[in-house]
């Protein structure tokens, strides 16, 4: 089997090309970068309650938001406001349903 010799210049101007630009050369290394850049946080649902605490670990603040969606079809979904969580910080947000969650998720935005 022959190997051919154009193959280790391709993965070393592969890799230099990626250097320069900032990036692993892995697909999907943005996305992994971006990830990095959130606050930490951790939802608890208990019956009707959901809470979050987020910690940021980062230099850069990070706006969370807790969003519910509710069992039923009569009870509203529901927001909290954004909160800044700031560099080596924690935040805590607390919203309800009326009878049950069916969804409980949280959206960061760069601050």
């Amino acid at each position: 089997m022959d190997i051919p010799a154009t193959l280790p210049f391709r993965r070393a101007a592969i890799l230099l090309l990626s250097a320069a630009l900032g990036t692993s050369g892995v697909p999907g290394a943005a996305a992994v970068s971006v990830k990095a850049l959130e606050a930490e946080c951790h939802i608890r649902i208990h019956g009707s309650h959901a809470t979050a605490d987020c910690y940021n670990g980062n230099a850069q603040p990070d706006r969370v938001q807790l969003h519910l969606r509710c069992a039923r079809w009569w009870d509203p979904a529901m927001d909290t406001a954004p909160v800044t969580v700031g560099p080596a910080t924690r935040a805590h947000l607390a919203q309800r349903c009326w009878f049950r969650i069916r969804q409980a998720w949280l959206t960061h935005t760069p601050a």
